[in-house]
């Protein structure tokens, strides 16, 4: 499935090598965000804990409205915010946090269905604890980002915004 470009729609672009994600209007830049990609790299494989490339769209958008720093497991708000004392009591938790884009690829075989399939995958672009590095590969897949990164974003983009995760630094100066 290709996904076609409106002149001027909405898009997300995230350079892995970069570390980045920007927000793109019609070809102009609106907003460079820092992330952090997965550790493992770039791939597409079930259980590699890489990150995806190629084209996906934002299936689900989830915590509108909640505070910053809420934690999520499974998708869904605990009731909780993440503190020091909250990360003392769960160390090897995979923090979840603030608002969570939901993707799907949209390239069958490549990131969609069978083994490859971002969504069964669950990559996200979500919040993460502000004590994590942003702008060097650090997660378990998906991209994270500061908190009022996160939200910004998620305030900006619709359910079916195309997300293209490139690891070509010069495939990145096009529009």
């Amino acid at each position: 499935m290709i996904i076609a470009k409106a002149p001027n729609s909405l898009y997300v672009t995230v350079s892995i090598p970069e570390q980045t994600l920007r927000l793109v209007r019609g070809g102009e830049c609106l907003r460079t965000f820092r992330v952090s990609t997965a550790r493992n790299g770039p791939g597409e494989a079930h259980g590699s804990e890489c990150t995806p490339r190629g084209l996906h769209t934002v299936r689900a958008k989830i915590g509108a409205g909640l505070p910053a720093d809420t934690v999520f497991v499974g998708r869904r708000p605990t009731g909780e915010r993440y503190t020091p004392e909250l990360k003392a009591r769960f160390p090897g938790r995979d923090w979840i946090l603030t608002r969570i884009l939901w993707l799907s690829g949209a390239e069958v075989g490549r990131n969609r269905l069978g083994e490859v399939d971002s969504m069964r995958r669950y990559i996200y672009i979500h919040g993460c604890p502000d004590h994590v590095p942003m702008g060097v590969p650090g997660s378990h897949g998906c991209i994270r980002m500061r908190n009022v990164d996160v939200m910004e974003l998620f305030d900006r983009v619709d359910v079916g915004t195309c997300v293209r995760i490139i690891d070509d630094a010069e495939v990145m100066k096009k529009p």
